[in-house]
């Protein structure tokens, strides 16, 4: 069930220019590749999508084969849009999902799977009987793992669709099943053995499920009482990898390929006495600590000392990242668990909050940080044992993913890191991915993933919230021949000592200053006030909404309401 937003953009900044980096490496920037926009459409109905916003890490959209995997409308509407409970409407998407909040009767299309090959888009179609897929991840060898509907209705709540994890197969959609009688599953990864993790609710009732309080919102899952648990599919039978101590609910969330399984798990059954980011809306749940499987066996990876923590990515040497509390729960600082050192603290770039997105296989690390007062976050790059600030466009700044070139990709601009994407490479500094597109585009991008050949996975959002995915190419000598491309190089925006003024096409005036692009007006987007964020803002994982304000949950982000 989507209850909200897949991207919440301010519209008066659909153009931008390239700010000036807060760093003074700034002095040493290069030229770039152009990028090709290729929009993946919709099957006839108003959007398209990729997985990877639902929380604050990066997932595998495109894998290095130039393979891309997502959803899109159908023109057929979504009837489940017309029913709901206390929780939020039914509907697997919204056509208008900034005003609707899970609003029953809000219009929605039904959604179709599908994959992107070369200039070929495949719908991949639903299970017999369901309305909607979506997918989730694409292996290096083109498997793809997702959920679709069945047809069915789940009998634990009325009116509700069934959901199975799914996983797409040499071009047929295999239903991967449930757990103890249950009857909704989700898978979140595969790798090219065909191994798929993900969660799947059984039937044993639970006062704190991780279904209704994890701030792992899963765009499909009911939020109804009902044990979460984490699972392995593998060579067609569906495994319950257990939990933690004395937990009752966990979450798988991805798998390498050696097939280590990283995800998260309660570690008992006793609310703690402070909220934390793990939890949805402010609620108090069990300590959360991230877990390893391996060789049949569910390992705790313990955390920084706190009760909450969260593993984003694992490579293929078993190095994991994420982020966790420090003891105390008023702080939370990345992390790296390696075997030889089992959890290390990464630090910030000077406040208390910061997260790790993701490792690459040269155990490179990205994510963002939080700066001295906690009121700007900036992507970062850790590197042989040292966190390096990226700088930030319009005041944020959030890395989410890096490939075996140390090309990093992430998003920036206002309290959310919302309003446009951007690309570090070759010691930086940080550019506005706008700016190297040709033709130049009216979307606003935001991506999420980067893959070996440097194509970037995202999508682009048109006025009035509509978004399309897309796939950034680039014109460079590893893709020749391009239909498009310009293979020119892209001239840097020098930083001089004065001020500039300048207009950007429907954005009104704004100010290039040293500390990048302001809006004369008003700075766009709720601000990030010391810990707390404003109504409407955004609330990642180590800010908190300010007194008399929730954390809502609308689909693919979180805001204070």
């Amino acid at each position: 069930m989507k209850t909200g937003t897949s991207i919440l953009i301010n519209a008066s900044l659909l153009f931008a220019v390239m700010a000036a980096p807060v760093r003074p490496a700034a002095q040493d920037s290069h030229r770039h590749h152009h990028y090709k926009l290729i929009d993946m459409e919709t099957f006839g109905g108003p959007q398209s999508d990729v997985n990877g916003f639902e929380y604050y890490g990066v997932v595998q959209n495109a894998n290095s084969a130039g393979m891309l995997t997502g959803w899109a409308d159908t023109h057929k509407l979504d009837p489940f849009c017309n029913s709901g409970n206390s929780n939020g409407n039914f509907c697997f998407n919204y056509d208008q999902p900034a005003k609707c909040f899970g609003k029953i009767g809000c219009p929605g299309h039904v959604s179709h799977a599908f994959s992107w090959q070369d200039g070929a888009r495949t719908d991949l179609g639903v299970l017999p009987g369901g309305l909607s897929s979506a997918t989730a991840w694409i292996s290096a060898n083109g498997l793809v793992a997702g959920t679709s509907q069945n047809g069915e209705i789940d009998p634990l709540d009325k009116g509700f669709p069934e959901d199975r994890a799914v996983l797409w197969r040499d071009g047929k959609i295999i239903d991967l099943g449930t757990l103890e009688g249950g009857y909704e599953s989700g898978a979140q990864a595969v790798n090219s053995r065909g191994q798929v993790v993900g969660w799947a609710d059984n039937t044993v009732s639970d006062s704190y499920s991780m279904a209704v309080y994890s701030s792992l919102f899963n765009f499909y899952a009911p939020v109804y009482p009902y044990q979460s648990r984490a699972f392995l599919w593998q060579n067609g039978a569906m495994q319950d990898l257990g939990t933690l101590g004395t937990g009752t609910d966990a979450y798988a969330m991805a798998i390498n390929e050696p097939g280590q399984v990283i995800g998260i798990s309660y570690t008992n059954s006793t609310p703690n006495k402070v909220s934390t980011a793990c939890s949805g809306g402010g609620s108090k749940i069990p300590t959360q600590d991230p877990f390893l499987w391996e060789e049949g066996k569910m390992k705790d990876l313990r955390g920084l000392g706190g009760t909450c923590g969260v593993p984003y990515w694992i490579n293929n040497h078993g190095q994991v990242v994420g982020f966790s509390d420090l003891a105390g729960d008023k702080a939370s600082h990345p992390f790296l668990w390696t075997k030889a050192n089992p959890m290390q603290d990464l630090g910030t770039l000077g406040g208390h909050f910061g997260t790790a997105s993701m490792i690459n296989e040269l155990g490179d690390i990205v994510g963002g940080s939080t700066l001295e007062g906690d009121s700007q976050i900036d992507a970062f790059l850790w590197r042989n044992g040292k966190i390096n600030d990226l700088g930030a466009l319009d005041g944020c700044s959030y890395a989410f993913s890096i490939n075996a070139r140390r090309q990093v990709v992430g998003n920036w601009g206002g309290a959310q890191c919302a309003e446009g994407a951007f690309l570090w490479e070759d010691g930086g500094p940080m550019v506005d991915l706008s700016t190297l597109i040709v033709p130049h585009t009216s979307l606003t991008l935001l991506v999420i993933n980067i893959n070996d050949r440097g194509e970037i996975a995202g999508v682009g959002v048109h006025p009035g919230d509509k978004s399309h995915a897309i796939f950034l190419i680039p014109c460079d000598k590893n893709h020749p021949g391009i239909e498009g491309c310009d293979y020119s190089l892209v001239e840097p925006v020098p930083d001089g000592p004065d001020s500039l003024w300048g207009t950007a096409p429907q954005a009104g005036a704004f100010l290039k200053e040293k500390d990048g692009m302001r809006d004369l007006p008003n700075l766009s987007g709720t601000r990030v006030s010391g810990r707390c964020v404003g109504r409407g803002g955004q609330c990642p994982p180590w800010t908190k909404c300010c007194p008399g304000l929730r954390c809502t949950y609308a689909s693919t982000r979180a805001f204070c309401e």
